[in-house]
Parts: structure tokens; sequence; C-alpha cells
């Protein structure tokens, strides 16, 4: 029998079944554009971003910051009700860095969120660097009547990988940001990147080691992938980037989720981007296709999450 978190199908504990045990019923995610910009991009860091960012590769086209919040929300809530009959919603604030404006531009985003009956809380996705005391001061005081997630982009632990994508902050910085952020009633997210040149499987574990001695509460991953108007792009076109197979990819996935503890809820398994703006690597399988091939290779495998830490429970979950 697995843990209590793990969910007996999926061989993982889901953010799905995480937030279902958490609040009693079916709870989507809403993406929102909430109007923001990045330091990597208007100069206080850096300029030109993440050498593979481009928004407009991984967010909804009716999520922009010209379309009323309100809109965005309610269109948002819509689609999930009808797709998964979701009963009450979190907001995303994903596109760029969602803390970095000032602290009156951040009450107006997230109170409006919070001000509909069917949202019961919001995730703000941002930068280890991009996170100050007043913004933080903010997302805690909403905490203790909603539920909030600091989604924070670590990338890679790897320093010379974070300057190699032109990242513009550390592991130092991220970690620092954890401890900060880490009991005043937040839940932290942490997202990574498998697939980096020079990067081995051996080194891309050792960030579940690192996580495992953190106190966060959920994880997104996806491989490195290359879209249109990126410099990745252009280093793909140049051979100066080979992207990783998907069996690499599953595998390495795989790996990583044997070495990560239970009680890490499991956000995101794999990156997509619109066929129109990838260049590479083409898998030719949607999101829910690639999700079950990492999560058919756990059940080949007869492994879970958190089979490999030490001390691994084995006791079901009927979720």
């Amino acid at each position: 029998m697995l843990s209590g978190h793990i969910h007996k199908d999926l061989h993982i504990n889901s953010y799905g079944s995480y937030l279902r045990r958490r609040f009693g019923f079916r709870v989507s995610k809403v993406n929102v554009d909430g109007g923001f910009t990045c330091p990597n991009r208007d100069g206080s860091k850096g300029t030109g971003g993440c050498i593979y960012c481009d928004n407009a590769s991984f967010s909804p086209g009716s999520t922009q910051a010209v379309i009323p919040l309100e809109q965005q929300m309610a269109e948002g809530m819509e689609y999930h009700r009808h797709r998964l009959r979701s009963e009450k919603f979190i907001i995303y604030f994903q596109k760029f860095t969602n803390t970095y404006a000032t602290v009156d531009k951040l009450r107006d985003n997230y109170t409006r969120a919070l001000a509909h009956p069917d949202v019961i809380g919001i995730s703000v996705g941002t930068r280890p660097d991009a996170l100050g005391d007043d913004a933080l001061s903010l997302l805690a005081e909403l905490a203790r009547n909603h539920y909030v997630c600091v989604e924070l982009g670590l990338q890679s632990m790897d320093d010379a990988t974070l300057k190699w994508m032109n990242r513009g902050h550390s592991l130092a910085e991220y970690l620092k940001t954890v401890e900060r952020v880490a009991g005043r009633g937040i839940d932290i997210c942490t997202h990574l990147i498998y697939g980096f040149p020079g990067e081995s499987r051996t080194s891309f574990l050792k960030t579940a080691d690192l996580l495992a001695g953190l106190p966060i509460d959920s994880l997104k991953i996806h491989q490195l992938h290359a879209v249109r108007g990126t410099k990745l792009a252009e280093l793909y076109k140049r051979k100066q980037f080979l992207p990783i197979t998907r069996e690499e990819y599953t595998a390495a996935v795989c790996d990583f989720l044997e070495r990560l503890p239970a009680t890490l809820s499991i956000q995101r398994l794999y990156g997509s981007a619109p066929l129109d703006l990838l260049i590479a690597p083409v898998w030719g399988l949607k999101n829910n296709q690639m999700w079950y091939a990492i999560i058919n290779e756990l059940g080949r495998r007869g492994t879970w999450q958190g089979c490999r830490v030490a001390g691994a429970s084995r006791r079901v979950c009927n979720l």
C-alpha cells in the first residue's frame, strides 16, 4: 500500500487530489494576466528575459492585460465548470512577475480576484528576487482568510545554468526567499525545468534531495523547449541546443518523483506550447498524454512518488 498522500492510480500526490482533500470539493486554477512586467525585462535585473521565455507559449489567449480581470476570471471559470465541473476556483496570476509592482497595485489585483464568491484563493507566480517585504506582508495578510500560494521559479539549482539562461538570480536567493515565506500561512510551489545543455540526469536528481529538505508544498516541472522568437530557438537553429528525448524526459522525471517526498503535491509534469510557436522538441503528445506517459511508467516500474525516500509510508489514498 502507498502513502496516504499518494493517489492509488496515479502513483503521485497530484495537486488536484491535494485540493480536494483540503477543501472537500473540486477546485480548479484559472489563469489571468494582471498586467505585470519582469525585472529581467525592464532593465532592473536585466533585459530580454530568460532565453526560453515567451509568455504567449504557455498562456491561454483569453488571458491578456487589456481584458478586464473580472472578464478573464469569468471566462476561465466557465471553461472549468463545463470541462471539469469545478465548484470553486483559485485565480492564478501567471504572466511575468506578479509581485513586481507597487503594493497598491498588488492589493487591487489580489482583492478583486478574491472578491468573487466562487474564488477561494490566489496563486501568484513570481521570482525569488522580486518578492519584497511589502508584497510578502500583503500575501500573509490575505492568507489569514484565503488560500494563498506563491509560485517561485527556480528552474535549476546550478548557478552556472541560471547564468546561461539569463535568469538573473541565484540558488542562494531562492533559498532565502523560501525561508522568508515559510511559516506565514502561504503555500510554496517551486518551478523546475529539465533538459538544460550540460545537465546530467544525476545532477538533476540532486534537486529532489534539495527540495526534500525545504518547507515547500508543491512542484511544477517541465522539459526545456524552444518556442519561436526566443533566444533558445536561435540556439537550436544554430545547433547549439540539443533537446532531450521524450524517453529521457519520462525516465528522469520518474526517477525524480521517486526521490521526492510524498507530502509535496505535483502541479505539473510536462510543458506544452501552441504548435505554431513550438520549435523543439516536438514529441507529438498532448498534455494529458504526456502526463499519463509518466504515470504509466511509474506503474510499469511498480514505484510511486517518494518510494525512495527514507522511511516512506505505504498507506494508500483513494481520492
